[in-house]
């Protein structure tokens, strides 16, 4: 079912150069699944993000299921993740055979706490998963230290940080390896995709094994008469040629895409900020947050954080709760019992808000204007 809303919580921005690129590829009437254009945006995301390899995936999930076995995480092992995510990272462990043990998030950046991920390392840990939740970077500088003072791989999940830093260090370049998404809500989109980037070539070269069926790239599949050889177990996670296309033309204008989004969000800053029942996402100093999401937090808890969605919809404005607990959904309840106070708190105060990189001053004055009214109404 389809919504008319009078503001969406995201639309995607296109222009004629994603047209153009797309069909280039459609007319050479060739090469739709393994043209020059994935190395080329491969070697575009390295760049950008500072990081020696990537790989493209269809999806971030399957990034982050490729990027857990390239690693070499299995039966046995444990894995550190957030509840307060969505639930892609929790299920990754679950791919591999591997066991997720959810940690807290701190209030400040929403991403994993480093005290309470230190409390649950056990001899059996073998990873951590941090999310830069929304756009805004986690604590990611001490994740980076617990790691290695315990020896465990850090896997950056930054499907919503495209282009997010930390000072002058982009997300991304923490972790051993990361992952991003391009789904239709991400800074930039190609409808569906995926990537990991590393700066191991023996984790790139296994990436580029579980991406296409366990086969050895000597040369292009489908340019060949030769046999291919198979030397792991593999899966179809690729990503088509026409989508690497689009992620070319889009990542060209992502400097512009951001700044757009982060002037959308000081303009809420602005109009919020009047607002006693609302509590701004602030980064902390030194951490440039791209806002792939802008998420509020409503003082009063869950049934005023849910009254003013329902307000918001009667005014044709669409919100959404990003996210509700990953350990207490019913797959994950029946599984695991945890108690996670911050994540549980946090969770029934956040509310997205919508953003996107088009969104007018005159949107935003009249979004923050009906919360207003919301706040007014109700106390």
């Amino acid at each position: 079912m389809f919504h008319n809303w009078k503001i969406p919580l995201f639309r995607i921005y296109w222009d004629e150069d994603d047209i153009q690129a797309v069909n280039g590829v459609i007319r050479r009437g060739m090469y739709w699944a393994a043209g020059p254009e994935i190395k080329n945006f491969e070697n575009e995301i390295s760049k950008y993000i500072g990081a020696r390899y990537c790989v493209t995936f269809n999806s971030g999930t399957s990034a982050l299921h490729a990027a857990l076995l390239a690693h070499g995480v299995g039966k046995g092992d444990e894995v550190i993740v957030p509840s307060f995510t969505f639930i892609a990272t929790a299920n990754a462990p679950l791919f591999v055979g591997a066991k997720p043990v959810f940690a807290d998030i701190d209030e400040k950046t929403l991403g994993l706490d480093p005290a309470d991920v230190e409390r649950r390392i056990t001899r059996k840990t073998r990873a951590i998963i941090p999310i830069h939740y929304g756009g805004c970077p986690c604590r990611i500088k001490e994740l980076r230290e617990i790691a290695d003072d315990h020896d465990l791989i850090l896997i950056e999940d930054a499907a919503e940080a495209f282009g997010a830093r930390v000072n002058k260090q982009k997300v991304g370049t923490f972790g051993d390896s990361a992952i991003f998404s391009f789904c239709q809500n991400k800074v930039i989109s190609t409808g569906e995709g995926g990537a990991v980037v590393t700066d191991s070539k023996k984790v790139y070269e296994r990436l580029k094994l579980v991406r296409s069926h366990g086969r050895l790239e000597r040369e292009d599949y489908f340019s060949t008469p030769e046999s291919p050889e198979y030397v792991n177990l593999g899966y179809n996670f690729r990503m088509s040629s026409i989508t690497a296309a689009l992620g070319i033309s889009q990542l060209r204008k992502v400097e512009r895409l951001i700044d757009m989004r982060r002037r959308a969000a000081s303009a809420y800053d602005r109009h919020l900020s009047r607002i006693k029942e609302v509590i701004l996402p602030i980064p902390p100093s030194g951490f440039y947050h791209v806002y792939q999401l802008y998420t509020i937090r409503v003082r009063g808890g869950r049934n005023f954080r849910d009254g003013l969605i329902e307000h918001l919809s009667r005014k044709g404005i669409m919100s959404k709760v990003f996210f509700y607990p990953v350990h207490l959904t019913k797959f994950y309840r029946q599984k695991f019992t945890v108690r996670l106070p911050v994540t549980e708190s946090v969770s029934k105060e956040v509310l997205s808000l919508p953003m996107y990189p088009g969104l007018t001053d005159k949107e935003i004055s009249y979004i923050a204007g009906e919360c207003q009214a919301f706040f007014e109404e109700s106390t």
